[in-house]
């Protein structure tokens, strides 16, 4: 059992908050309960994940994906009315870290699937402002980009999109969890043979073939499970909190 401000505190101070320009708020969202003795955990502060969370009778819920995010309408009404009156209701507080979790280096989503995937890393990267929310490095051994595709599949469980016209062997990459197809040019300028990430836009195609790089889209979601379930796991010795990472599917 800890009080919820000595969470908060522990947590923004860990992931280092303030380092980051980010989309929306990092750290408690949401206030329930005073004291936190069961937490869930898991990507997205979806209705489903809320629910799962009653049915767990947490007293937080810790996500990656919370609210209140830039250039979204600010009314409490619909569906944001809805999760927050739930979250309120059973006093279940919402705990969210966005690019604090993804750039963490020990339980971050970068490092975390790293592990997943077998990756050695060497470095970091990322835009202005933020610059070390994504990882670079190499992989244990050379592999044909088809082979790298089929390994990706079959640790995260999902065929990932592959443009891999550059044709030779992938040795080096970088990747960045979720959205950052938008970081392909940073990561042609490190020099890697592949980039990894969640999402694929329409240019990203034409710039992976271009600039002669193999691209992997291999799913936000499916790239971002790891962070919160690694936190979670800490905070639960940490702190002696029962903890469990509660995974809603999403094929996106």
């Amino acid at each position: 059992m800890v009080h919820l401000k000595d969470l908060v505190r522990y947590l923004d101070d860990l992931l280092e908050v303030e380092r980051f320009g980010d989309y929306c708020p990092n750290g408690l969202q949401v206030e329930g309960a005073a004291t936190v003795g069961r937490l869930v955990c898991g990507v997205t502060a979806s209705q489903a994940l809320i629910d799962a969370a009653i049915e767990q009778d947490a007293d937080a819920l810790l996500v990656h994906h919370g609210y209140f995010w830039k250039g979204e309408a600010a009314p409490i009404v619909g569906i944001k009315k809805q999760r927050i009156a739930r979250l309120l209701e059973h006093g279940i507080s919402l705990l969210a870290y966005h690019l604090p979790l993804d750039a963490h280096p020990v339980y971050g989503n970068n490092v975390q699937l790293a592990q997943v995937l077998g990756l050695e890393v060497e470095g970091s990267f990322g835009p202005s402002g933020n610059p070390d929310i994504g990882l670079y490095g190499r992989l244990a051994e050379p592999l044909s980009g088809e082979a790298l595709a089929g390994q990706i599949a079959a640790r995260l469980g999902r065929t990932p999109l592959h443009v891999g016209d550059a044709g030779g062997p992938v040795r080096s990459l970088a990747w960045c969890t979720g959205g950052a197809q938008g970081l392909i040019e940073q990561a042609v300028r490190l020099g890697v043979d592949a980039y990894l990430t969640g999402e694929v836009s329409e240019q990203t195609v034409h710039l992976a073939r271009e600039n002669g790089i193999h691209f992997y889209a291999a799913g936000h979601h499916a790239t971002e499970r790891y962070g919160a379930r690694a936190l979670g796991e800490h905070l639960g010795g940490h702190f002696g909190l029962v903890q469990q990472f509660i995974d809603i599917d999403n094929p996106a």
